[in-house]
């Protein structure tokens, strides 16, 4: 094979484009760009053959640390994915398919949405999903927006625990808009009731927290739902799909929006992404949810079909009446959060949160056995708890992944006075031995 079939041009036409522009070659061509922003050469080697590209691409892949005992959590998790998730969702059905721009010829796609909406609002104990949004964090930054439209307040208070992620998203999103965001700072891991009982006033259009939160924290919400609701506030909540299984829904605690990532839901972690953002609400929000919604209906047949009930982005609407502009639903990623809450089940999904809680459980017990280790105890936990160590964590991070352990998320980059706080997440994929493998090490480490 000749470079041709790998480059859009061939050397002939490369000379014949210098020829017309007066270039001598492709060096002197960019020659305007600084040095500092150039590249350092256009020397690129020959062209390869399909099975010396594939070796290549397999060498390179070879350096990374595919066998890393996994015990970051923070927001992705490391989740099985069942072999159906993998099939159904490759099926060419799926992955070419598109925005249903012209939702009458897209019924199938319309279908698995309507579905997928259905499936959320099961896990969420709310009435009304939208068709996804781009993930986790945007979502909490729309449920903001959503906040601010429904009362026509102007400020969002947000609990120091939800992922700082979240919170950076969040700022960004409202940093060129009339609307003060302001944060509590965590108390022993959990939302200072006090501090935000004393910024709750009519300006105030949502309160903005995470369960689990990002300490692992485990809060009944009801109470909270109350307080926010009698100073006129919505309470938004970003949540975990999988604890779902185990506690008590968003719903059901009087939660108004709940947000989160949908990554966990049959979604690797393919270095972070793509995954897909979930939103759900009381019904009386439908018109205020960004992106789409598809309903159900019946056509002159009487037959059952499917519609874009709700169209709320500025590609389908006067821009100035949309409720948002984010343009990735990441559609073939919801897909695959459906099939797996599918193929697993209520039942499954249940037995999946044990697991995780469980397995979580005995990794705390493990490592509050480590002389100079403390396990934070202020509130119940899911798979993610939070412990403190005798010297700060991330040397001693650094040192257990070159053991292929990744023990955890430090919290010295996020939080004041936690240069020794690791935040430890177990999954139903980890195994006793590897918990005790992680104990072991760190122990040593010490």
């Amino acid at each position: 094979m000749n470079d041709s079939h790998y480059c859009p041009h061939t050397p002939e036409e490369i000379r014949e484009m210098l020829s017309v522009v007066g270039a001598s070659s492709v060096e002197e061509l960019f020659a305007p760009i600084p040095p500092e922003l150039r590249a350092k050469t256009f020397n690129i080697p020959p062209g390869m053959s399909e099975f010396e590209t594939f070796a290549r691409m397999q060498a390179i892949a070879a350096d990374n640390s595919a066998a890393m005992v996994n015990f970051i959590g923070g927001g992705f998790y490391d989740h099985i994915i069942p072999a159906v998730v993998d099939h159904l969702s490759g099926r060419a059905e799926f992955y070419t398919a598109y925005t249903p721009y012209q939702p009458e010829c897209s019924q199938g796609t319309l279908q698995a949405l309507f579905e997928y909406q259905t499936a959320i609002c099961r896990l969420t104990g709310l009435e009304v999903s939208n068709a996804s949004l781009y993930d986790g964090a945007t979502a909490c930054a729309e449920a903001a927006m959503m906040a601010l439209r429904v009362t026509g307040r102007t400020r969002i208070v947000v609990d120091g625990c939800v992922n700082p992620f979240s919170r950076q998203v969040l700022r960004t999103y409202l940093y060129n808009q009339a609307v003060e965001v302001v944060e509590i700072a965590p108390l022993d891991g959990l939302l200072n009731r006090a501090a935000l009982a004393a910024c709750l006033d009519e300006h105030v259009a949502a309160v903005l927290v995470q369960n689990p939160n990002f300490f692992g924290c485990i809060k009944d919400l009801s109470p909270l739902a109350e307080q926010v609701h009698a100073a006129g506030a919505l309470l938004v909540a970003s949540v975990y799909p999988v604890s779902l299984g185990l506690i008590t829904s968003p719903g059901e605690m009087g939660v108004d929006i709940a947000v989160g990532d949908g990554q966990s839901l049959g979604n690797p972690l393919s270095f972070g992404g793509p995954s897909f953002g979930f939103i759900a609400a009381k019904k009386a929000f439908i018109r205020n949810m960004p992106g789409r919604i598809v309903g159900e209906t019946v056509d002159k047949n009487g037959k059952r079909g499917f519609v874009l009930t709700l169209q709320a982005r500025e590609q389908h609407i006067k821009r100035h009446k949309a409720t948002s502009n984010i343009c990735s639903n990441q559609g073939l990623c919801a897909l695959r959060g459906l099939i797996f809450l599918s193929a697993v089940g209520r039942e499954g999904v249940a037995e999946l949160a044990r697991l995780n809680r469980d397995k979580a459980e005995y990794a705390k017990a493990r490592l509050a056995g480590i002389p100079g280790v403390t396990v934070v105890q202020s509130a119940p936990t899911f798979n993610e708890f939070t412990v403190f160590l005798p010297k700060p964590a991330a040397p001693v991070v650094a040192e257990l992944l070159k053991q292929g352990i990744a023990p955890g998320v430090p919290l010295g980059d996020y939080y004041e006075d936690s240069a020794n706080a690791l935040v430890v997440t177990v999954t139903e994929k980890r195994t006793k031995k590897e918990i005790d493998r992680l104990a072991e090490a760190l122990q040593a480490g010490l």
